[in-house]
């Protein structure tokens, strides 16, 4: 066998980073060891990896079909290593996760705080943004995993349901609708007449919201549109509008009575927050160990 794990791991290392100077630094090697080792093995391969981009290098059809088998066979390594390494000389595990803004900050870091207590070597990394982002992340094979709480229409990816999550609509105490809703159940033509605050295109919660609210209201006039579910809570709670959002994000300013659950004729509204992973990932067993403490935590 002509290939070697290292020409794989710069493979790989420029897969993500883009240049041979950038996967130079994370190996770590000189950047012309780098660009020899990616030479040498497109010459084995009889194939270019990479489209010369103006200095960045990007994956080709050759390269994005040679990088989940490189993936797979690098994991491989790793858990060979792992399984017969000694308590004393096993090395530390990097484990990165990719999560959707209200999983990623109002759910996970408990979770993570309570399996670094009980595998302690593990180096986690979270990274947050939206629903589309995450789920880009798991395809490009930039993260180990991906938590979401939109659907996934990627066809290469694993969703597993993993844990229910409650939608309410709120406003600030002082709002027309809040003390409206104190004497009766808000009607369905009192909602479909507000001002709402939503999430932006391709969010997670946007969408949720979008599924849970059109078959009732059949259109939803907004307002604003604002870039993460913090912003608008306290948007809300400032009396710009009205927002549908997860229980969990404004639990802290429902408890400080700055934001009052309105009661509506509407069903009760949730939805459900999605574990995936790439189908062609290699799940490590530190990997299954951290899908097996998320899971026990539903």
């Amino acid at each position: 066998m002509r290939l070697t794990l290292r020409q794989l791991q710069i493979f790989r290392a420029i897969a993500l980073s883009g240049s041979t100077t950038a996967a130079a630094l994370s190996v770590p090697l000189s950047q012309s060891a780098a660009s020899a080792a990616l030479k040498e093995l497109e010459r084995l391969l009889g194939a270019n990896l990479f489209d010369r981009v103006g200095k960045r290098l990007m994956l080709n059809d050759s390269g994005r079909a040679l990088l989940p088998m490189a993936l797979a066979v690098l994991d491989g390594a790793n858990s060979l290593e792992a399984a017969f390494a000694s308590a004393a000389e096993a090395r530390p595990v990097d484990l990165h996760i990719y999560a959707s803004t209200t999983i990623g900050n109002y759910i996970l870091p408990s979770l993570l705080a309570r399996f670094k207590d009980v595998v302690p070597s593990t180096r986690l990394e979270l990274q947050i943004g939206n629903t589309l982002d995450a789920v880009t992340a798991v395809r490009e094979f930039a993260t180990d995993l991906g938590f979401i709480e939109g659907p996934c229409h990627a066809k290469d990816i694993v969703v597993s349901p993993w844990r229910e999550d409650e939608l309410v609509v709120v406003a600030a105490p002082e709002h027309s609708l809040a003390k409206a809703a104190k004497q009766r159940k808000l009607t369905v033509k009192q909602l479909a007449q507000a001002q709402w605050l939503l999430r932006e295109s391709g969010s997670g919660t946007r969408e949720s919201v979008e599924q849970a609210l059109l078959p009732h209201l059949l259109n939803i006039p907004m307002s604003m549109t604002l870039g993460s579910s913090e912003a608008i809570k306290n948007a809300v709670a400032e009396g710009m509008g009205i927002s549908c959002l997860s229980l969990s994000v404004v639990r802290n300013l429902l408890a400080a009575k700055r934001l009052r659950v309105l009661r509506t004729a509407l069903p009760r509204l949730t939805r459900t927050f999605l574990m995936i992973h790439h189908e062609r990932k290699v799940l490590s067993e530190p990997l299954r160990q951290f899908i097996g403490h998320c899971q026990a935590s539903r």
